[in-house]
């Protein structure tokens, strides 16, 4: 409990559809601006996905990603993290193609498959902004989120290649022992950074339960020492797990890609406004936040 907190903002993602909030980034400037603000919040890490910016639909486009971050990079110094997940649908050239080009120092890593399903959205959507976002969303109660073993170590490699730490996303208990495996198997050095993403459709429910149950398997099969973790509670827990997170040592992600909304029936305006909220919840708790250079000593970043 000695360390600061290291709070991730989640920018925009590859799920919520712009029929859904107004305040949703979709152009690489948007993107770029709300990376800074919600550092200016408080936040050490951004997490980041691209969208084209005449439809807001996912993208996997290397040149725009590296726009973002050439952007956030050239207005401050917060630790950058890219999403290898891509969107339901990408292959996995789409997904890491971006890696070599950008060249951040976090980059997540999906540690299994899984049902990463939210096509209950289009039934919320009457009348929608894009013609492609009710087919996206529908799509994924059949599409599973594909991340092979062969997958995971091609994605480990070439983050090793190119000195970007993988930020293992794990969204069930098992994922935690594919971890171990690569810890074993020689290709990954501890500490590694474990990312527990709970609350989505097909994955292990968001509850306190079941936070400290991940928590509690990750020290008795990685080892309490050869890990750090964060959590991200998506929809409306986010702000519970987070606050749980806080008190059981850990660190934590918010931000538009997980939950559009600040309160009940409050949509966010902006990603600084749940950092914001975080900063308020770990200072009530007795915990400072993380600078980015706090953040890159606690995570080994380079």
């Amino acid at each position: 409990m000695t360390n600061k907190v290291i709070l991730t903002a989640a920018i925009t993602g590859a799920v919520h559809i712009p029929s859904m909030s107004p305040y949703l980034p979709i152009t690489p400037e948007q993107i770029i601006d709300e990376a800074v603000a919600a550092n200016r919040a408080g936040a050490a890490v951004v997490h980041l996905h691209t969208r084209d910016p005449q439809t807001g639909r996912p993208t996997g486009d290397p040149e725009m990603m590296r726009q973002v971050v050439d952007g956030i990079r050239r207005r401050c110094d917060v630790v950058i993290g890219c999403t290898t997940g891509g969107a339901i649908g990408m292959t996995n050239e789409e997904r890491l193609a971006a890696l070599p080009i950008a060249r951040p120092e976090l980059a997540s890593c999906n540690a299994g498959s899984v049902n990463f399903c939210f096509s209950p959205i289009a039934d919320k959507i009457n009348q929608p902004k894009f013609d492609w976002e009710i087919p996206f969303v529908r799509s994924t109660y059949e599409i599973p989120f594909s991340n092979t073993f062969k997958d995971i170590e091609e994605y480990i490699t070439l983050m090793n290649q190119y000195g970007t730490k993988p930020e293992f996303e794990v969204y069930e208990a098992g994922m935690i022992s594919n971890i171990a495996y690569f810890m074993a198997k020689g290709i990954l050095k501890p500490p590694v950074y474990i990312q527990f993403v709970i609350g989505v459709m097909g994955g292990i429910p968001a509850t306190l339960n079941n936070l400290n149950f991940l928590v509690r398997t990750a020290d008795e099969v990685i080892g309490r020492c050869n890990y750090i973790w964060s959590c991200a509670g998506t929809g409306r827990q986010e702000f519970d797990i987070g606050t749980a997170g806080i008190i059981l040592g850990g660190n934590v992600r918010v931000g538009l890609e997980d939950n559009l909304y600040i309160a009940k029936g409050q949509l966010a305006k902006s990603n600084a406004e749940p950092i914001a909220k975080m900063v308020r919840i770990a200072r009530e708790l007795g915990r400072e936040v993380a600078s980015p250079a706090e953040a890159r000593e606690q995570l080994g970043l380079e």
